[in-house]
């Protein structure tokens, strides 16, 4: 039997955990092969501005001057954007377990993602996640990025709970490292079959009919 923890707070990347990665590497491979853009210009200038757009200093029409339209283009900027936001789909398997930890109301749940604004916003309203998170820890709010030490520190004091209290879930185990280094208890997002099996090591158990509750 999995040894009590008091687990209270739940985080949960987004992007790789949720739902697909909103604006990463295939997703500007597949978008400079959709729009004729040469791969190795448009990176360099996206990894110049990446920073700044995913702190939440840069909006999007500005971004995309920098990286696409800094000349004249054969599509306009709506048909581009429209390409970034089609990028995301859900996984719906985890949202399902996602449904089943918040209708319990035993944990408190927040996203712990690295995200530009318009595009967390968009995928916040798209996927319902206000429905289960009252709490939005996303880079383009808070001004630091993962792996950054200081958003685990912001994130443990804005939800005001003993880092041990909290687990962290994320497909990236660098992500996940420094987590632990800031006293969160990590957990590395492979498969739902897997995250169940994680959350139930810390006493947070899901049975077959969804239900949620703590083991002791």
């Amino acid at each position: 039997m999995a040894a009590e923890t008091g687990i209270r707070v739940l985080f949960f990347d987004v992007g790789g955990v949720l739902l697909t990665n909103g604006w990463d590497r295939e997703a500007r491979r597949e978008a400079c092969r959709a729009f004729d853009l040469d791969w190795e210009d448009f990176q360099d200038r996206h990894e110049f501005v990446a920073d700044a757009f995913e702190r939440g200093a840069m909006p999007l029409q500005t971004y995309l001057e920098r990286t696409v339209f800094y000349r004249a283009r054969a599509f306009t900027v709506d048909e581009f954007s429209s390409f970034m936001y089609g990028w995301s789909r859900p996984k719906p398997e985890s949202l399902g377990l996602l449904a089943a930890l918040s209708a319990s109301r035993r944990y408190r749940l927040a996203t712990l993602n690295n995200e530009s604004r318009e595009l967390n916003d968009h995928r916040i309203e798209r996927f319902g996640l206000r429905e289960h998170f009252p709490l939005f820890l996303s880079s383009c709010y808070l001004g630091v990025r993962k792996p950054e030490p200081e958003i685990y520190r912001m994130a443990v004091d804005l939800v005001q709970e003993d880092p041990g209290r909290c687990a962290f879930v994320d497909d990236r185990e660098l992500n996940l490292e420094c987590a632990a280094l800031a006293g969160i208890h990590p957990i590395h997002f492979e498969s739902v079959e897997g995250l169940q099996a994680s959350l139930a090591e810390l006493g947070v158990v899901i049975d077959d009919e969804g239900s949620v509750w703590t083991s002791e």
